[in-house]
């Protein structure tokens, strides 16, 4: 009876050792296809600019793919998104400025959406309460001037206004034409607020001056700085002044081949003679992707597109968090006084001063 006790132990002990049995094998998933990248369609102006690196960023991080639509000067632009609001070509709209605000909020072609990124940006530069259209960047139109050119021909270079209608600036001047070009439009508000539009020389007798003097009106910035500009082309152009941004200057060091103690451009920023121009980005109505778009929004009022921006589209960052290059905040002036020009007021009459500008100017 022991024996068979101690065998009975025995071959229990051994099938405790040896398991219930052999473990199956760890089943391997099946390979999957990842999904395919969801798309967001971008309009905006022909200026508009990134990093490779940059939008390379936003794509991974959502599984996207960004199809930017460059539709022309942000008036052009805006006017195709109204034309195409039953049908939007994009899903978000970007390029809007404080000068064409109104006219795309009355024309009801965004959605409102209150990115969380709007507390980083200043109370000041929000003109839409409903957060239809965020802003994104800020500039100073400005007229600027090619200093090498006014060096060879032993001529002082403007230093306000006033200084474009005198002869010796006859045929020197390449300006944008307000009813296309948002920086045109810009600069023709700096002459409304400056001049006036009652008393003895009104703003309208500044432009009829500015005609007699051979000002050059072209429809956009891209054709005014680097088709008319001597600067900007490359010495093909023969307007030494062009109606810019005072940031442009800080932009031309940095992109130069040779380095610069000075900037080889320069704004002219007298008291009254440039705009303080906002760019806004808005989710079109009827975008098809909502979600990729608020994403996009958001993806652009973030430090890491910000930071992008001034050396692509030589505007400020609106983010407050966001660091200025270094080319950029030693070459950059900001001018003091701003035209001042109610926006109120620019809501209230751009399109009858756009009238009387053309009557004036293009007659």
């Amino acid at each position: 009876m022991k024996r068979v006790t101690v065998f009975a132990l025995i071959g229990l002990l051994a099938l405790t050792a040896c398991g219930p049995g052999p473990i199956p094998p760890t089943e391997v998933p099946t390979p999957t296809t990842p999904p395919e990248p969801l798309k967001v369609r971008v309009m905006t102006h022909d200026s508009f600019d990134i990093s490779e690196e940059v939008l390379a960023a936003f794509e991974a991080r959502y599984n996207a793919e960004v199809e930017i639509l460059q539709a022309g000067d942000a008036g052009v632009a805006l006017n195709q998104a109204i034309l195409s609001a039953d049908n939007p070509l994009a899903d978000v709209l970007y390029g809007v400025d404080n000068t064409l605000l109104s006219r795309a909020l009355e024309a009801g072609i965004f959605e409102p959406y209150a990115s969380p990124l709007l507390g980083e940006i200043p109370d000041h530069l929000e003109l839409d309460p409903q957060h239809r259209a965020l802003p994104v960047d800020y500039g100073n139109v400005c007229l600027n001037y090619d200093k090498a050119w006014f060096a060879k021909h032993d001529l002082t270079p403007p230093a306000h206004l006033d200084d474009l209608v005198r002869p010796e600036y006859r045929g020197l001047t390449v300006v944008e034409n307000p009813a296309t070009s948002s920086p045109g439009l810009a600069f023709m508000l700096a002459t409304v607020g400056y001049f006036g539009e009652e008393g003895g020389y009104t703003w309208l007798d500044y432009w009829a001056d500015l005609r007699d003097n051979d000002v050059l009106v072209v429809e956009g910035w891209e054709d005014a700085y680097w088709g008319q500009f001597t600067y900007g082309s490359g010495g093909e152009g023969d307007r030494p002044i062009v109606v810019s941004y005072a940031s442009s200057p800080p932009v031309e060091v940095y992109f130069a081949e040779e380095s610069f103690e000075e900037a080889p451009t320069a704004a002219v920023v007298g008291d009254g003679s440039c705009f303080r121009q906002v760019e806004f980005v808005g989710i079109l109505k009827g975008a098809q992707n909502r979600d990729l778009a608020e994403d996009w929004v958001d993806f652009m009022l973030g430090t890491t597109f910000q930071e992008d921006i001034p050396l692509h589209m030589f505007m400020f960052p609106a983010n407050e968090n966001a660091a200025l290059p270094e080319v950029f905040a030693r070459f950059a002036v900001i001018p003091e006084h701003p035209a001042e020009v109610d926006y109120a007021a620019i809501e209230a009459n751009r399109e009858a001063w756009i009238e009387a500008w053309t009557g004036v100017v293009l007659r």
